[in-house]
């Protein structure tokens, strides 16, 4: 099965534009004031129309309060929600539960013990995305364009078994995509700092030799 791509904290119309041209199979859209891809409602609305139906569209999040949450997704119709923040296996299944779209959980990983969190997710999440974990006191829990040893991800005996579908992020870029499908057997990759050209700035040229590099595998 090929492997599908995100391009994430996507700001303006032209590197959308750009995501959807190169056949992006998800995109997604940062709702954090820290963040410098952050979005408001009727910001991320206007993108969203932009959006086929067949493209995922995946809203970022962090620990949000519900009404916030929900005036996104009324804006924005969003497909799925990610989450990124410190919330618990019963409040994932109660997001989803009360919104009806797929919802998946950030686990930070530096450790293989940090990957053993992603149990607790079962029955709660649709998806697990395996990314890096920030350094003590960042602002930000993901977009540092930090990476984690795929090699914890490695395939075959003794290897990792996975309680849910899941997603590699974390330092990726055009350069390095391929090495870390082929340890970890990624069938899904999000990208985000390793598409720009400075904090929060994508560029369309990375963005296309990103989906080039994910569609030759």
């Amino acid at each position: 099965m090929p492997v599908q791509a995100k391009i994430c904290g996507l700001t303006t119309p032209e590197t959308l534009a750009a995501a959807l041209r190169h056949q992006a199979s998800h995109v997604g859209f940062v709702f954090f004031a820290k963040s410098p891809r952050d979005l408001t409602p009727e910001k991320a609305g206007a993108l969203a129309a932009m959006v086929p139906y067949h493209v995922c569209k995946v809203g970022v999040f962090v620990d949000p309060e519900p009404d916030f949450l929900a005036a996104v997704l009324r804006h924005a119709k969003l497909d799925a929600i990610q989450l990124h923040g410190d919330e618990p296996p019963e409040a994932v299944a109660a997001l989803r539960d009360a919104h009806g779209v797929e919802v998946w959980k950030a686990i930070p990983v530096r450790t293989r013990a940090d990957l053993e969190r992603a149990r607790g997710y079962r029955g709660s999440a649709d998806r697990i995305l395996y990314d890096a974990r920030p350094p003590r006191g960042a602002d930000l829990p993901g977009g540092l364009g930090l990476r984690f040893d795929w090699r914890l991800l490695a395939r075959g005996s003794g290897g990792f078994v996975h309680p849910l579908p899941w997603a590699l992020s974390g330092g990726l870029d055009a350069a390095n995509v391929a090495d870390a499908v082929g340890i970890t057997g990624a069938g899904l990759v999000d990208v985000s700092s390793g598409v720009e050209r400075a904090p929060g700035l994508k560029d369309v040229d990375k963005i296309a030799a990103f989906l080039q590099a994910v569609a030759q595998l």
